[in-house]
């Protein structure tokens, strides 16, 4: 009966790590973001051929276009659905609305993977996009009584996508805090996040940092330095990505959001489009170290490996300025621009 009871145990310790293993595995893999801004692109089922060609099991998409979430039947691919900025009002006006656009865009397509669904994309009291401020929350709340009246509340995170702009005294990362004029903004949606259990979803970009700041060394912001560049309080960064990532951790604990996982939901480097910066060799340096890097943690958190989405899938000249133009992995014909490997 002992050895009976010792097997058990044992067989029962294995199964809970090789679960963690799975879930570790999971959570290590990058998914890439599909948006359409651009002449020329293919159709979705191509798109959705060309995700498992190149082994990319997540992708974030910005509208529930019907097209892909027609191509996404059974593929097993995971879903980031975005809800778009100006629909926004219109859900968070009504329970009916958000009931409709759930039916319509998330239960219609039962064999479809959802994992999130991203309300509004970087909107905040103090960007471009602060008309939509007013509407975020009640939006999200409208939603996740959709998604929980479904029975779907344990498979799909309600959440919103911000940008790191919402922090500030980064440096060192441990300083990092919501600036004051965002937090009667954030602080709603972190104590939503809490109780929901639900991920906050940020766009983490060193490009931005470093075209914004040129005291930051390059080799920095593309994993490449050899030495440790901030050492905070025995934290030791070697990237950007890592001190951006963890000023925004050190933000949420300070607006009662400790408990909160982030999810990197775009992070990316233009090839093109604006000077020396925006070259082939630095978009698949940074690529290519980003999907290494985020099989682990960060300094702050250490133990569990970064949900990180790259921008993006396709270059998609109808944006503006330029070099926003040049954010593609690969070109409108499905052919890399550069090598990158999701393995």
């Amino acid at each position: 009966m002992a050895c009976t009871k010792t097997h058990l145990v044992t067989m029962t310790t294995l199964l809970v790590i090789l679960m963690l293993a799975i879930s570790n595995f999971t959570d290590a893999q990058t998914g890439v973001c599909y948006g359409r801004n651009g002449d020329g692109l293919p159709s979705p089922a191509e798109v959705v051929a060309l995700y498992n060609q190149n082994n990319i099991r997540r992708m974030r998409i910005y509208d529930p276009h019907q097209p892909t979430l027609q191509a996404l039947r059974g593929s097993n691919i995971e879903l980031m659905l975005g809800v778009p900025n100006p629909d926004l009002q219109n859900i968070a006006s009504s329970q009916a609305n958000a009931n409709t656009w759930v039916q319509n865009n998330v239960r219609n397509y039962g064999n479809v993977k959802f994992r999130y669904i991203a309300v509004g994309n970087e909107i905040s009291p103090v960007n471009g996009n602060s008309q939509y401020v007013p509407f975020v929350l009640n939006a999200m709340r409208n939603i996740q009584n959709a998604i929980s009246g479904a029975g779907l509340g344990n498979q799909i995170k309600v959440s919103t996508a911000v940008e790191t702009g919402l922090t500030t005294d980064t440096f060192p990362p441990s300083r990092g805090k919501f600036r004051d004029d965002v937090r009667r903004f954030i602080d709603p949606i972190i104590s939503f996040l809490v109780a929901n259990r639900s991920p906050l979803l940020v766009n983490i970009y060193p490009y931005f940092a470093i075209a914004n700041n040129q005291d930051i060394k390059l080799d920095y912001a593309l994993f490449t330095s050899p030495t440790v560049v901030v050492n905070d309080n025995g934290r030791e960064y070697r990237n950007l990505f890592d001190a951006l990532l963890d000023a925004t951790y050190s933000a949420l604990e300070k607006a009662g959001g400790s408990s909160l996982e982030i999810v990197v939901s775009e992070s990316g480097w233009p090839s093109a489009g604006a000077g020396q910066l925006t070259s082939i060799n630095n978009a698949r340096t940074y690529n290519n170290n980003l999907i290494r890097h985020v099989k682990g943690g960060s300094p702050k958190k250490p133990s569990r490996p970064i949900q990180t989405y790259i921008f993006a899938l396709f270059d998609e000249n109808q944006k503006t300025p330029e070099f926003e133009k040049h954010f593609g992995l690969f070109t409108p014909n499905r052919q890399p621009k550069y090598r990158v490997s999701f393995n």
